[in-house]
């Protein structure tokens, strides 16, 4: 197939940076979780770049970015590809922008750090920790490979959200550097009500070129598992268990039976097949306080601590984290393929309730798996149920029944950034797009309003991150 785009024009254009054209590396480099969803799979399998270009400093990216631009070739920012949406799929070809050799951490100071956004996380806590005895406030599941630009651009939460919320919510980012895409590109910096422009955004407003983000204090993490009879019980207590401040935890999910003893393979043998799972990330000095607490909910059976476990036992066991957020989808993919997934908002505060009631319409169609969080404010929870996908009409129907009995859908099956109800567009997201990519060039097909002058970006619906708009007003 013929290319759109010059691309030995652009290869001369570019000095020296590292640039790949193997057509199975340049496909492989396109893709990132989108098969998670057989609706995105069906949609996207094909999409691959024409060149991958791997920038490791902020001069080079301007230089991409410069070429690029005289030569109206599309730019798709990617990180370690860890998104789960086609976020760092390059819909329309041209150069993917492979940020993950760009990737130092700056300077660590207390409460923060500064890094280039291809620093993975699990490296970043490592010289955190090293330095000062600190680690980050929030990382995904995909710790160990995930970048933290790839997780501004295009994630929302996870590990530590129990404590610190999301993304979206006041000082869990400090600072951003972002180049335009012009035809001499600028470097803006990012803070406050700005911010809001590019987290997640997928790279559709600007190139993260570096990050300032907030420290925490690094404790030794021990994993905990409570059994429950049913499902209400393990949600109640995790509830209530989200809401004991003093307690140190860093993460907290439920998994309803049958789904851990089938799906976690390496923990099986703590895991009885009838049991509901409360799986936590408490630090060291509280696990006997957490251990207390759970001894007065009736039905409550602790399967594991990781401090206790033998050495026999606890090799090879994978952290609590890696059975959580979407490694929870992962693992169940790896044993059934049919499995698919939805995001959910349960919200505060009929939460508990409203779980019982839309799994009990269910049954063993969605399986109930809980990510507990503070949102606004408050402990509430989302869910990451496993579905049994049967066919795209029957997962639209699942969505619909979650939205009329009150529990909003973040759709993953979207791969454009206001479909998947994360992101809401608005005048200032697009007058910002307009200055920061003119000519539409950065991963185009993401942003309807921008594709689409005809679509009502006003329309009602719940979004995850808000609208600049709505925060400029208040």
């Amino acid at each position: 197939m013929t290319t759109r785009y010059d691309i030995a024009a652009l290869k001369a254009q570019l000095n020296g940076i590292r640039t790949e054209e193997n057509p199975a590396l340049v496909k492989q480099k396109s893709r990132d979780f989108f098969w998670y969803s057989p609706v995105l799979k069906r949609q996207l399998d094909h999409v691959t770049a024409d060149i991958v270009i791997s920038p490791t400093s902020e001069a080079q990216v301007l230089e991409a970015l410069a070429a690029c631009h005289r030569l109206g070739v599309p730019v798709t920012p990617r990180g370690t590809g860890t998104g789960n949406y086609g976020q760092a799929m390059p819909l329309s070809g041209g150069a993917l922008l492979d940020l993950s050799g760009f990737n130092k951490v700056l300077d660590i100071r207390p409460g923060r750090y500064v890094a280039e956004p291809g620093a993975v996380m699990a490296r970043i806590d490592e010289e955190t920790r090293k330095h000062s005895r600190q680690e980050l406030r929030l990382h995904p599941s995909t710790y160990q490979t995930a970048s933290i630009g790839g997780f501004i651009a295009g994630g929302s939460g996870g590990v530590g959200s129990i404590k610190w919320g999301g993304l979206r919510d006041w000082g869990n980012i400090i600072r951003l550097k972002v180049a335009t895409m012009e035809a001499s590109p600028r470097i803006l910096e990012l803070q406050g009500e700005d911010l809001h422009k590019v987290a997640h955004a997928y790279g559709t407003n600007g190139i993260i070129t570096e990050v300032e983000m907030p420290l925490a204090p690094a404790y030794d993490w021990v994993d905990v598992i409570v059994g429950f009879p049913d499902l209400r019980a393990a949600t109640a207590f995790a509830n209530e268990l989200g809401e004991q401040d003093g307690l140190a935890l860093k993460n907290l999910c439920v998994i309803a039976a049958p789904a851990p003893h089938d799906y976690f393979l390496r923990h099986r043998k703590f895991l009885p097949r009838d049991s509901h799972l409360v799986i936590v990330m408490v630090a060291d000095f509280a696990v006997e306080s957490l251990l207390a607490y759970a001894r007065r909910f009736k039905g409550a059976e602790l399967l594991l601590r990781s401090d206790k476990l033998a050495p026999e036992d606890a090799k090879g066991l994978p952290p609590a984290y890696e059975l959580g957020w979407n490694h929870t989808t992962l693992r169940a993919l790896r044993v059934d393929p049919a499995i698919t997934y939805l995001q959910v908002l349960y919200p505060f505060p009929s939460q508990v309730e409203l779980i019982d009631r839309i799994h009990a319409r269910f049954g063993d169609e969605v399986t109930c798996h809980l990510e507990f969080v503070r949102f606004d404010g408050k402990v509430t929870c989302f869910g990451l149920p496993l579905v049994r996908f049967t066919t795209e009409e029957r997962l639209e129907e699942i969505m619909a029944i979650h939205e009329e009995m009150g529990a909003p859908i973040f759709n993953p099956h979207r791969y454009t950034l206001e479909e998947g109800g994360m992101k809401q567009t608005d005048e200032a997201q697009l007058a910002f797009k307009r200055e920061a990519d003119p000519q539409g060039l950065l991963n185009p097909g993401k942003m309807i309003a921008w594709e689409d002058p005809e679509y009502d970006y006003r329309a009602g619906g719940t979004f995850l991150f808000r609208s600049l708009s709505e925060a400029g007003a208040g």
